[in-house]
């Protein structure tokens, strides 16, 4: 893992210090329906300005592709993030030129200002050096602590980090130590559990896994397709039948890595996908033409939880079944609480990741349980796919 600054090596009082977080809430008719993200990042904004750094915040919203948007503006977010903090918030209404300059000016230490949506300007997605310049201009330091945006090589989340002295923030901070855990340097057995509906979108992923973990648990639709592969019957079940020779490659090169792949061995089947559908748990190849599998059965999660105690870290990404439609959603619950008394219990370090595997922890109630849970979407899976983020390549130049 990429050695990097924090907080730590840092003197700030009387520094313009900027500090790129992720404000990318979702809101709903001007309201904030989720403040999950502000409560992440407000540690690191708080700290630095309990230190006496004049705090610049940057942020990008939504998606305006460099043109100004009114309804993607940062501006309903400051009060909202004056609120978690416990301090005054002031907003300036660009992220550059003449009026982002007086807004900093104006700034005494201790103090925060939020400056508008840096896509609003064309340079940010484009990581346009002059464009970095100008944003660079403001602070005399830069603080990324925005690891959900650290796969895109954007000005502000990248292109800052190679003209001022860097650091990560305590949110961004815990994400790669937590990461590292998980696989860079993590205690073995390491399982990985894989589920989530196509062995196309998680392809990298698959292959990235099979030669860093000894355990590789696959749920889901995706375990159709190995199912189809091996020649079982699988009814009328979601399975992608052009990527079985994939799936085939995949198996041989679990068998050449010494990566144990584990597929469910019994599943539970229903005619409809609806609530409460009449369904039976059959043997895999027992399935017939008219039923689909809709979740792993019992006899596959007894098996896991088997596993599960002779593992050491567990790194999750998508659930096992359709968990949002009951009764479907016994195994990955199960799963999830098994893993949860292992953590809780001091057996075992856990990390998991995904919008479908944060949505299906809270659906089992174990989130609090878990070691660490990364809501950063795209840039968890780019790591859990082993690519290298430029926001995080970044920091580590800038520590030398």
């Amino acid at each position: 893992m990429p050695n990097f600054n924090t907080l730590d090596d840092l003197t700030v009082k009387g520094k313009r210090v900027l500090v790129r977080a992720d404000l990318n809430v979702p809101m709903k008719d001007g309201k904030i329906t989720d403040a999950s993200r502000i409560e992440r990042q407000a540690p690191t904004i708080k700290e630095l300005s309990d230190k006496g750094a004049r705090v610049i915040v940057l942020s990008h919203f939504d998606r305006p592709k460099g043109k100004v948007v009114p309804q993607m503006s940062l501006k309903p977010i400051a009060p909202a993030l004056a609120k978690e903090l416990g301090k005054p918030v002031t907003f300036a209404s660009d992220c550059v030129g003449d009026v982002a300059k007086d807004a900093v000016a104006k700034l005494k230490d201790g103090d925060i200002v939020l400056l508008e949506n840096t896509r609003f300007h064309k340079g940010e997605e484009d990581n346009d050096p002059d464009f970095t310049k100008q944003v660079a201009g403001l602070g005399d330091i830069f603080v990324n602590d925005a690891f959900s945006a650290a796969h895109r090589a954007h000005a502000t989340t990248t292109g800052l980090a190679y003209l001022l002295p860097s650091a990560a923030g305590r949110s961004m901070q815990a994400e790669l130590e937590h990461l590292d855990k998980a696989l860079g340097n993590p205690q073995r057995p390491v399982m990985a559990v894989v589920g989530g509906a196509k062995v196309s979108t998680k392809l990298d992923l698959l292959h990235n896994l099979i030669s860093k973990v000894d355990y590789l648990v696959i749920g889901g639709a995706m375990a159709n397709t190995f199912f189809v592969a091996e020649g079982r019957q699988v009814g009328k079940s979601l399975a992608e039948r052009d990527m079985v020779d994939t799936a085939l490659a995949i198996v041989h090169k679990a068998t050449e890595t010494g990566c144990v792949l584990i597929l469910p061995t019994d599943v539970v089947a229903a005619k409809e996908f609806k609530p409460h559908a009449e369904h039976r748990t059959v043997e895999i190849g027992h399935v017939h033409a008219d039923e689909m599998i809709l979740d792993v059965g019992p006899k596959s999660i007894a098996e896991f939880e088997n596993r599960l105690k002779a593992t050491q870290t567990v790194v999750w990404n998508g659930p096992f079944g359709a968990f949002e439609t009951p009764p479907f959603d016994k195994a990955t619950v199960a799963a999830a609480k098994a893993v949860a008394a292992e953590t809780k219990a001091g057996n075992l370090i856990s990390v998991a990741g995904g919008g479908d595997t944060v949505a299906a922890l809270n659906h089992a109630g174990v989130s609090a349980d878990f070691t660490y849970i990364s809501t950063a979407g795209g840039a968890f899976l780019e790591w859990l796919e082993g690519k290298t983020l430029p926001g995080v390549e970044a920091l580590a130049h800038s520590k030398g």
